[in-house]
């Protein structure tokens, strides 16, 4: 099969890039021919660059004959996209219908039904923007990086393309990461037809079992940013004065750099080498996730599952899914630091809970975030659009007869 993935890299580093380029080496590991198609915002630097990118989100006929190109010369059975803005835009969408090609769009986030794309604004869950397909009160916020100018261009590039058709018309099948992220889109005004979503999670190589004896400490990997619920988590440091080591940078740092003063119990290493990461996954006692918005599918309780660590996380979103409470870990109400100690204590308390949360999660893995299983999931579903094209040609071929 050849695959065209296409993908709009962000400025910084983060959790859809590294699904991207998984799934590219997955793919290509198993034989298929795989070509990309990348847009990197780190070539937006200009005033000029950030007016031209603006107009270009709506429709970029430059991306769209690029992708004329780029068929002519490879001729995929199918295209793949991941993210589209700013520098792709719906064109590829446009332009791949015109030529016939199926295409499938993974919706790692919501900006589709809220420019803020995390459904996280001041401080809070924000979703008011779902039953809208022009959310005025989001561009008045500036729920996108606090501007309404921009939050604006967001907002009239999902409600044009929702007018014209291409949600609807124009992919053929839309990934969705979470059944919860699939029901938010289900509820939604914009018009995405429920038979063309399908529930596909992430995956990660298998890192190995962790040690049978783990060692006295619980661990935090990611941004240090508020919504990460790193403020909850200093709080319930302070009270329980447990062992915790903080992995990652962000603007809070200095947050955790005065609580590592305070209490000596808190360990900050700052950002570390997957390995290391992995290192510390494999000896501490659980991952703790507490997170106050709904998550994507982060990857990093998949390693910890890898490794056969228990997850403590927030009871929100995609986590309520990811994690079966009490079964491979333990949920907790979200920003609630004292729920989150109770949590922690049972682990610390109960060693025979705690091998038994530990053999959960290294099954839970294996059962369903391996990457032969999400190969499988994943080859189906470009079967299944490209099967669906072939029906349709045939269709329209018979017709004109």
């Amino acid at each position: 099969m050849k695959i065209l993935l296409i993908h709009n890299q962000y400025r910084q580093a983060g959790g859809e890039d590294s699904v991207f380029r998984a799934e590219s080496d997955l793919l290509t590991s198993y034989g298929h021919k795989v070509e990309h198609m990348l847009y990197k915002n780190s070539s937006i630097r200009t005033f000029l660059d950030k007016c031209l990118s603006g107009f270009r989100t709506v429709y970029n006929p430059t991306s769209a004959h690029a992708l004329k190109i780029r068929v002519s010369n490879f001729n995929p059975d199918v295209i793949h996209i991941h993210n589209f803005l700013p520098l792709v835009s719906p064109s590829v969408f446009i332009m791949a219908k015109k030529l016939g090609v199926p295409v499938i769009l993974t919706l790692h986030n919501y900006r589709l039904i809220c420019p803020s794309a995390t459904l996280f604004y001041n401080g809070r869950i924000y979703d008011s923007s779902i039953g809208n397909v022009f959310p005025f009160d989001a561009i008045w916020k500036g729920v996108y990086r606090n501007s309404r100018i921009e939050t604006a261009i967001v907002a009239v590039m999902t409600a044009f393309h929702h007018y014209i058709g291409t949600w609807r018309n124009k992919i053929d099948c839309y990934i969705m990461l979470t059944q919860f992220a699939k029901e938010k889109f289900d509820n939604a005004a914009i018009s995405i037809p429920h038979n063309k979503m399908v529930v596909k999670s992430n995956f990660v190589k298998d890192h190995g079992e962790g040690n049978i004896i783990r060692e006295d400490f619980f661990l935090f990997v990611g941004r240090l940013t508020y919504e990460k619920g790193i403020e909850t988590l200093l709080k319930a440091a302070d009270l329980l004065n447990f062992k915790l080591v903080i992995i990652g940078d962000g603007p809070l740092r200095k947050i955790v750099e005065n609580s590592i003063i305070k209490n000596s119990n808190v360990s900050y290493l700052g950002l570390q080498p997957k390995n290391r990461v992995i290192s510390y996954l494999k000896s501490c006692k659980a991952l703790i996730f507490p997170s106050i918005w709904y998550e994507g599918f982060p990857v990093t309780i998949l390693e910890a599952f890898s490794t056969s660590t228990p997850v403590i996380a927030s009871s929100l979103g995609g986590m309520k899914e990811i994690i079966q409470d009490k079964i491979n870990g333990y949920l907790f109400e979200p920003g609630n630091e004292n729920d989150l100690i109770s949590k922690i204590c049972r682990i610390n308390e109960d060693r025979e809970i705690a091998r038994e949360l530990s053999y959960n999660a290294r099954r839970s893995y294996l059962e369903l975030y391996t990457p032969s299983k999400n190969y499988t999931q994943l080859v189906g579903i470009y079967n299944k659009v490209i099967e669906n094209e072939l029906s349709f040609k045939m269709g329209q071929f018979k017709m004109a007869m």
